[in-house]
């Protein structure tokens, strides 16, 4: 709960973003890169962005390394969401799931891999926000 919290109040509202990769830029979790003629070569990422979101993101896709499932409390939380935001949440489960554990197989550094997936559930995060400010829009 509290770090839904924060991510509503740090990214107040989706519209500031137009892609995904913007609220990725925002949080600092995008790679560097050195770049020269044909070669590109990617470092680590940034953090020239907001760090106690990246944080929270970071600790947040620790989470990842269990096999998806809904149990009850969950069940809870997300009745009367609308479909379609289940629907972009189980998606994220599955995939960040299956990307750490793909990750975690090629050898990454454990801390490498859950800021990858912090990455990846910051567009995830990006989406569903969209998702409720377009379901907003249209009830009013």
């Amino acid at each position: 709960m509290l770090t839904a919290t924060t991510l509503a109040s740090e990214m107040i509202e989706a519209a500031r973003f137009p892609l995904a990769s913007a609220f990725m830029s925002y949080c600092g979790l995008v790679p560097s890169e050195n770049s020269t003629g044909d070669s590109r070569r990617q470092g680590k990422i940034t953090k020239a962005g907001n760090a106690h979101l990246r944080r929270v993101l970071v600790e947040a896709a620790w989470s990842y390394r269990y096999s998806p499932a809904v149990k009850k409390k969950m069940r809870q939380r997300i009745l009367g969401l609308p479909p379609e935001v289940q629907r972009i949440a189980w998606k994220a489960q599955h995939r960040l799931h299956q990307k750490y554990k793909s990750l975690l197989r090629m050898g990454k550094h454990k801390g490498a891999i859950a800021v990858a997936i912090a990455r990846e559930l910051a567009g995830f995060v990006w989406a569903i926000a969209k998702e409720v400010e377009m379901t907003k829009a249209k009830a009013s």
